[in-house]
């Protein structure tokens, strides 16, 4: 049970880590903030809802 969700975790990290690199390499640094700040936003609503 937990080899499967810390397996799950590893999997996700990289995953973001590769479209973060992507996304650093293509995007300027203006979107990249845009998209940053966006993302920030609905991690905070969704903690303070308790989800």
């Amino acid at each position: 049970m937990f080899f499967c969700k810390f397996r799950k975790i590893i999997s996700g990290c990289l995953i973001g880590f590769g479209i973060g690199i992507l996304l650093i390499l293509f995007l300027p640094l203006q979107a990249w903030l845009i998209i940053m700040g966006i993302a920030f936003v609905v991690c905070g609503i969704k903690f303070l809802l308790g989800d």
